[in-house]
């Protein structure tokens, strides 16, 4: 009877095509090849059908030469800052925005700079991106779809970001960076357009995990894809290499790298979250919330019935909801909602969220 909305751990089950290829795999195979390290760089032929699934689906020209294998988004990222800053560059990322972002920049002896957020409707705002936007900057860190906010970044946002930082190249007299953080990239909802980053801007680095697309967090396996047409995109791959030795990463699992290949066109089921989000989204909104509607992931951003989103939370435990403040995404006033749960717990809250706003707040 607790309803816990505070973590963002897959809901649904694993395509089923993936516990079959690895039960074949583990009886068909040879375990030198299963259980023994991969080249640092990947096993080729996963990075080759990588490369193949992202040119079908988005009309890239990627090879493998293009692509690293990684222990998931998080590894992605952290090869990513490494591979394009040096201690004193700053990373620019846009408020709401997930918070290991500043470990993974921390660690490289680069600055995170955060854009305040634009909160009509957790787009850019393009005044503050241009004002943040110093000579310091090497990189651009974007998350689409986002956590925690649910939105996906429009082809006009893209294209007028691109412009931006082309521009700014020229200005500055040296390369920006777009890192593009997508592990949510195949949830989004009915009618919504999720551009390809990458094919917006030529030196993009997409970092991406299998985590949510396909219900296999626990398995800790992403990549990083460098756009075909980045300045030596294909030298960046073989730093990635070198980087892992310098930060202990040294190659994801060989058999869950192999079992992967069996999904890559694929996704679980992932209707629940857009039937969980609706849902949620008709009732707190006739509560009196104020929310931007989520056109993905399985997070919702609304905005806290006082000003201080911490003491909000804390007044809904005593209702059983478990929720996440907006401070830790550095968008104070609002909090996260989790709907990465069962309907029918989705269901049973309503109730708890009648109570909750009713007895603190009169509504």
């Amino acid at each position: 009877n607790v309803f816990d909305y505070s973590l963002g751990n897959p809901s649904v089950p694993t395509p089923a095509a993936f516990n079959a290829e690895l039960i074949r795999l583990v009886q068909e195979e040879g375990t030198a090849g299963l259980h023994g390290y991969s080249p640092s760089l990947g096993i080729d032929y996963v990075r080759e059908a990588i490369a193949d699934s992202l040119n079908r689906r988005f009309g890239m020209s990627y090879t493998k030469d293009h692509i690293f294998p990684t222990s998931g988004c998080a590894a992605a990222l952290t090869h990513a800052f490494h591979l394009v800053t040096v201690p004193g560059d700053t990373v620019l990322a846009f408020a709401p925005y997930f918070p290991e972002y500043h470990p993974y920049v921390d660690l490289t002896g680069a600055r995170l700079k955060v854009v305040p957020p634009d909160v009509k409707n957790f787009q850019v705002d393009f005044e503050k991106f241009e004002e943040a936007l110093t000579p310091d900057v090497m990189a651009i860190l974007v998350n689409t779809p986002n956590n925690p906010s649910g939105t996906v970044l429009t082809p006009e946002t893209l294209t007028a970001m691109a412009d931006i930082l082309k521009r700014k190249e020229k200005e500055f007299g040296h390369d920006i960076y777009l890192i593009s953080d997508e592990p949510y990239r195949e949830i989004v909802f009915e009618g919504v357009d999720a551009p390809y980053v990458a094919k917006y801007y030529d030196k993009t680095i997409t970092c991406y995990s299998f985590s949510k697309s396909v219900s296999l967090p626990g398995e800790r396996i992403g990549y990083v894809a460098i756009a075909p047409e980045c300045p030596e995109a294909e030298t960046m791959i073989q730093m990635c290499g070198q980087i892992s030795r310098g930060v202990g990463h040294n190659c994801p699992s060989s058999l869950i790298q192999r079992a992967v290949v069996s999904v890559l066109d694929m996704t679980s089921d992932l209707s629940v979250y857009e039937k969980n989000m609706n849902i949620l989204y008709k009732e707190l909104t006739g509560l009196g919330f104020s929310v931007v509607k989520p056109r993905g992931t399985f997070y919702m951003f609304p905005k806290a019935l006082e000003e201080d989103a911490k003491v909000f939370a804390r007044k809904a435990l005593k209702y059983d909801l478990l929720l996440v403040p907006g401070d830790t995404f550095e968008c104070p006033g609002y909090f996260r909602i989790a709907y990465c749960i069962d309907t029918e717990k989705v269901e049973r809250s309503l109730d708890a969220f009648r109570r909750f706003v009713k007895a603190e707040y009169g509504m």
